[in-house]
């Protein structure tokens, strides 16, 4: 190859300059992953550091003694557990409902604009706004009462926006020529959605779940005001310790009263509830996660 061919393909100036930039711009991004993932790391070593003296499987599966200052968890994982699924089971069915009128029947008029704008409004209110509106609708509106189904049902509320907006997102991201070629074969709009839309947009619709269940059981003022008390008396190891109707405890208030309410209690209480607390969180997410990547792989396009 002669000298002139080989200059012909050597960069220039501005490219090699670019391709600089090009570099910078990459390892900085990896940079910031990279940096996320050793805080997560550092936040949940510190936890279990100081967590361990205290964090076991008796820790689990024991039950509150001398005002909290011994003992387990049990009564507040168990009450956990009943207000992120009752939550979800009510929030997610009208959530994806919502979203496929939003994105394959609504039209651009007032009306739908309307209620496009109150979704994202919806998104940005504070939790304690939507204990006190809790209170108001579901405690003494409905006479409900402080109970799981008025901490859940608030909850349910609270996390709607996610699961439209995310669900929407997914419904879109189903291309249009798919649903083109299905009313081109005589399918109705909603046989379209139940058997193609639906079915390549269900790990997207699954996203929403995962932060959904990040958000309800992390939350304390919601249920604090509709539902959650100081302590519940429940045997240890009943799975079924409360009806819709009881008021019940869960882990983020339980961690709010041992480390602001309870004194003299030990440090490691604290810190292992917080470690139980995300690792139920964890183990939703994984298990949501897991389903969203089978779903995905299913996919035909």
């Amino acid at each position: 190859m002669s000298s002139t061919a080989v200059a012909r393909f050597t960069g220039t100036p501005f490219v090699r300059k670019k391709e600089r930039l090009q570099a910078v711009a990459r390892w900085s991004f990896f940079s910031m992953a990279i940096l996320m993932v050793i805080l997560l790391l550092a936040i949940i070593g510190y936890l279990v550091y100081h967590a361990a003296p205290s964090l076991s499987w008796e820790f689990l599966v024991d039950v509150p003694r001398r005002g909290m200052r011994e003992g387990g968890i049990w009564p507040a994982l168990v009450g956990t557990i009943y207000l992120v699924f009752i939550s979800l089971a009510i929030a997610a069915p009208i959530g994806v409902l919502a979203a496929i009128y939003l994105n394959e029947y609504a039209k651009d008029n007032w009306l739908n604009r309307l209620i496009n704008l109150a979704v994202i409004n919806l998104a940005g209110v504070p939790s304690i706004v939507h204990a006190l509106f809790g209170l108001g609708a579901f405690v003494y509106a409905a006479k409900l009462g402080y109970s799981v189904l008025s901490a859940s049902l608030t909850l349910a509320i609270m996390t709607l926006p996610v699961i439209i907006a995310s669900t929407r997102e997914a419904l879109s991201s189903v291309p249009m020529p798919f649903r083109e070629a299905c009313w081109n074969v005589g399918a109705t709009r909603w046989q379209t959605i139940k058997a193609v839309v639906l079915p390549n947009s269900i790990s997207g619709i699954l996203t929403g779940v995962i932060l959904q269940v990040s958000r309800a059981a992390g939350e304390t003022a919601p249920i604090m005001f509709t539902g959650a008390v100081f302590y519940k008396a429940v045997k240890r190891g009943d799975f079924f310790p409360y009806q819709l109707t009881d008021q019940c405890m869960a882990l983020s208030m339980h961690l709010y009263t041992v480390t602001t309410q309870v004194p003299d209690v030990k440090e490691s209480i604290s810190y292992a509830t917080a470690v139980v607390l995300l690792g139920v969180v964890l183990m939703v997410n994984a298990g949501a996660i897991t389903l969203r990547i089978w779903m995905r792989n299913r996919k035909k396009w």
